[in-house]
């Protein structure tokens, strides 16, 4: 039976959004202060990151366009002769995620596809010619501990701006017990196998729902992806998908199924909480199916514009009857989905990514059916909706991964898109956006210079994950940022 809860949203007077705060406009709580140009996610970071996003618009006048990465490229306000400002404020907005010049690209230069992949992806991201490192690699499944240590040395050398890297390649897909994205992000280490059957814990992740968006910075890890495909082409189409996804708020539909495998389908509860999180107004079309009783189907057929399909089946019948939206997520819980590009018995993630999903997720070896050795989806969907890319929601989402490979575009980031609009009649600044992390405090601040000093005009926070438009009446300074309270 499919189940899809009633809306109920929270609202205040001043604000129709479901925030929790003070102060409606400029003035209430006015206080000052100095400091960094633009806020962050994190609460130990304070750098000011660089505009990436995608331009909003206002049906009364101009508008101010910003991404979530940071400050905007706008012009600060000028003057008109009525002594009104005539240009739209500068909007400074948190840091969400990875950008481009943060990502390393790892080539095998044993594998003839391996250059054209990278190639492929350095184009069309823009990833900096300092960040791309070449390794050997015999192109079987398996490599060797001894080879792939020689090849993370390689990748060690990289600068410390790099915090997350891209395989090149569809194999191998293992080092040694290790599936190769995690050898490759925390090290190859016989622990994270899972004992001599792969059914033993292994050690817990320290990005598992972290807040960091500097992963290497702050935890000593380059979460990995790898960029695979049963073809070349497949592998370019992915790319093209990723790309294609950046800033478009998608409106798809996401079906979370438990089936009648229930081996398989022991993520059933938090299936059903991650649809509870999202039921609202602002939140996301989830539907949770439970066909435990098999008195329905096990699969999603014929469904248009997916963006999120998360089961239990060794084998997925019907996804290429589907149409996904690009920057889609879709897994099942098997134990060889890792294996790419194909698994034998069992369907590989990569026909995921050949069905038209962005990316996804698989073990290499049986892990027995820990739901932490597979993606959390209450936590994959919270990131990935406030902005996360792809490969930093999917890695935060899985607690142990060190027998699983993240396939995919690693930088598609549909819902970074935030959207700024100032009407010149009125002067009303309109910030609508999801990257609000739900019970974190946050703020909007006017100054009459980038550098500050600032002062506080909007305080509040939100109670769960929601695209939501904030309102500041009045606003005539030339700069405003929103950013995460202090401490």
């Amino acid at each position: 039976m499919a189940t899809t809860r009633a809306p109920i949203l929270a609202r205040l007077a001043c604000l129709a959004i479901p925030w929790v705060g003070g102060g409606c406009g400029e003035g209430d709580s006015a206080s000052t202060e100095t400091g960094s140009t633009a806020g962050t996610s994190d609460a130990t970071e304070g750098s000011t990151a660089s505009p990436t996003g995608t331009a909003g618009s206002a049906s009364s006048g101009s508008t101010a366009a910003t991404s979530t990465t940071g400050a905007t490229s706008q012009t600060t306000s000028a003057t008109g002769t009525t002594g009104e400002p005539t240009d739209p404020p500068e909007v400074l907005l948190p840091r969400v995620g990875l950008v481009p010049a943060e990502v390393g690209v790892v080539v095998n230069d044993a594998d003839p596809s391996s250059q054209a992949v990278a190639d492929a992806f350095v184009a069309a991201r823009g990833i900096p010619a300092e960040n791309v490192v070449h390794v050997s690699l015999p192109v079987q499944a398996v490599a060797d501990p001894a080879d792939f240590a020689a090849a993370k040395a390689e990748t060690d050398a990289l600068p410390d701006t790099v915090q997350a890297l891209v395989l090149a390649w569809t194999q191998p897909y293992r080092a040694g017990c290790q599936s190769i994205a995690s050898a490759f992000a925390l090290g190859y280490d016989e622990a994270y196998c899972g004992g001599m059957n792969g059914c033993g814990t292994t050690p817990a992740s320290p990005y598992f729902d972290h807040p960091t968006t500097r992963p290497w910075t702050d935890l000593g890890i380059r979460p990995t992806m790898m960029l695979a495909g049963v073809s070349t082409d497949a592998v370019l189409a992915t790319i093209d998908r990723g790309v294609a996804a950046d800033g478009t708020a998608p409106p798809g539909d996401g079906y979370l199924v438990r089936t009648t495998d229930a081996a398989r389908s022991v993520r059933w509860p938090v299936f059903e909480q991650t649809v509870d999180l999202f039921d609202h107004p602002g939140g996301l079309a989830l539907t949770y199916v439970d066909n435990a009783d098999g008195m329905g189907s096990n699969t999603i057929e014929d469904a248009q514009d997916v963006m999120f399909y998360f089961t239990g089946l060794a084998n997925v019948p019907g996804i290429d009857t589907n149409t996904y939206r690009p920057g889609a997520l879709a897994d099942h819980l098997t134990s060889f989905a890792g294996q790419v590009p194909t698994a034998g018995g069992q369907m590989s993630a990569a026909a995921w990514l050949e069905a038209g999903v962005t990316a996804s997720y698989g073990s290499v070896t049986e892990p027995c059916n820990y739901v932490e050795k597979f993606p959390n989806t209450k936590v994959l969907l919270a990131h990935y909706f406030r902005g996360a890319t792809a490969i930093e929601a999917y890695w935060k989402s899985v607690e142990w991964p060190g027998q699983g490979n993240f396939v995919g575009e690693p930088l598609a980031a549909p819902y970074r898109a935030t959207v700024v609009d100032w009407d010149p009649a009125t002067h009303l600044l309109s910030i609508t956006t999801t990257l609000l992390e739900p019970g974190a405090d946050y703020v909007i601040e006017s100054a009459d210079a980038e550098t500050g000093p600032w002062t506080e005009v909007l305080s509040g926070s939100v109670p769960y994950p929601v695209e939501i438009t904030l309102e500041v009446p009045d606003a005539t300074a030339p700069f405003y940022r929103l950013r995460k309270s202090a401490p």
